[in-house]
């Protein structure tokens, strides 16, 4: 079992379907570059983790899946990821479960007294990603897809904050691509799912 913690700082934005291509076709991402990931996001059937503005979520791709706990930080988002099985993922869609091999996860919201016991299955969502590394940090184009919806973002991941939003600033006007907040595809997922 492979555990590792880290400090996520992102900046996210919605785009357009237009946008999003112009994107992918300024820094010549192809459909080759595209990797499908799903989300499955967990919490207790009283949200104790949304009200420790918490996420849960396991990510799965073709041959491989974690799970990660998020947890803010005053700067960012501390990520506590668990490496698990796909096996247990797959398991995970059927039960509703989340699964008690991500033992470091479980310690954590142990400690939070958050019992791992009530953890359930409330939402899932699918998306397309391309990444590439800029200037400004790891740049993702994301296309998602959850319960009826489907939408577009951008996220730039980078290591500190400092001047960083207002280069994402930047980055967006270089493109003539408005600000639209985006609300955590966690949120998204669920809210939809209400």
């Amino acid at each position: 079992m492979i555990m590792n913690e880290s400090i996520e700082i992102e900046y996210k934005t919605m785009l357009t379907q237009q946008e999003y291509l112009q994107l992918m076709t300024y820094y010549q991402l192809t459909s080759s570059h595209l990797v499908t990931q799903t989300n499955l996001y967990f919490d207790t059937s009283d949200f104790q983790l949304k009200e420790k503005n918490m996420g849960l979520r396991i990510r799965y791709f073709d041959s491989d899946a974690e799970a990660t706990l998020k947890i803010p930080q005053q700067v960012g988002l501390l990520e506590v990821t668990d490496d698990i099985e796909l096996s247990e993922a797959k398991k995970a869609i059927e039960t509703g479960r989340f699964p008690k091999s991500a033992q470091q996860i479980f310690n954590v919201l142990n400690k939070e007294g958050i019992s791992c016991n009530l953890l359930g299955l409330i939402g899932r969502l699918v998306t397309k990603r391309a990444e590439i590394i800029i200037p400004e940090g790891k740049l993702a184009l994301d296309e998602n897809w959850y319960r009826n919806q489907h939408d577009f973002e951008l996220e730039l991941e980078v290591q500190d904050s400092g001047k960083k939003e207002t280069d994402f600033l930047v980055l967006l006007k270089q493109f003539n691509i408005p600000y639209r907040p985006a609300k955590n595809k966690i949120v998204r997922a669920i809210t939809i799912r209400k």
